[in-house]
């Protein structure tokens, strides 16, 4: 089924899995706030019976960030430029902003599970938009760089929270702070990749993860996605009372005794 196919997206869904595609590739993805909207509609539309979205990106790149149009007087035709954007009121610049991070926001959903195939550049907003994603599989010519403070700007599409998960905040500072590369070997190490495969490999290698995480019951997956997010932030003992009641929801259900 074909779900949304505009402004550098297209989406289409076959049985419980969603393929979310950037269709530029020969700009190397680069993003625009249509982009944004368009996989902000994205999270909206999807049907209530998908369980994995896979990102992939057309091209030689996965996507190397945000047009650079958006840097010059008079921007992207139909879009402020970031001049433009600056001498907004404070409330209608932070509303703005806000509304271009709801295109990074939905990727973690607890009835979700989303996958980001990554391949050749993934910078700035790329970089976050893998990074808004559960889970990375890279190719191993891909290659992460959130060059955003590099350019006086900080990153702002939701990246910082899960680079700081995902590396610590030492290395996360670094990263950012000197808008260095991090290759797919680093990136595999450093828990950035969830696997680093040739680039060849990549797409049947994705495919078999989906197909993995389907293999297991939704409502355990949702459970266990549930558990191990809140296990970032809740000390040891609520943990266990949290891990406690979501066996009891599941051991009721499978008994066919759920509410």
């Amino acid at each position: 089924m074909n779900l949304l196919d505009r402004d550098g997206v297209r989406v289409t869904v076959r049985d419980a899995v969603a393929a979310v595609t950037l269709t530029g590739g020969d700009k190397r993805n680069a993003q625009t706030p249509a982009l944004w909207r368009a996989l902000a509609e994205t999270g909206r539309l999807l049907p209530g019976d998908v369980r994995i979205v896979v990102l992939r990106g057309e091209g030689p790149s996965f996507s190397a960030g945000l047009d650079r149009r958006a840097f010059e007087p008079g921007g992207i035709e139909g879009e402020p430029g970031l001049p433009e954007l600056a001498r907004l009121p404070e409330a209608e610049l932070l509303a703005t902003i806000a509304g271009y991070q709801e295109a990074f926001t939905w990727w973690r959903r607890g009835d979700l599970v989303s996958i980001a195939a990554v391949q050749g550049h993934a910078i700035g907003a790329g970089f976050q938009l893998a990074l808004a994603c559960d889970l990375r599989v890279c190719a191993d010519d891909a290659q992460f760089a959130m060059r955003e403070t590099s350019l006086g700007l900080v990153p702002d599409l939701g990246g910082t929270h899960p680079l700081v998960a995902l590396v610590g905040y030492p290395r996360a500072l670094e990263i950012c702070a000197t808008g260095r590369a991090v290759h797919a070997a680093e990136a595999e190490r450093l828990g950035l990749a969830n696997l680093v495969v040739p680039r060849a490999d990549l797409d049947a290698t994705v495919d078999d993860l989906a197909a993995a995480l389907l293999a297991a019951p939704r409502d355990a997956v949702i459970e266990t996605k549930a558990l191990l997010r809140a296990a970032a932030t809740q000390d040891y003992d609520a943990q266990r009372a949290a891990e406690r009641a979501a066996q009891s929801r599941r051991l009721r259900d499978l008994a066919g005794l759920a509410e």
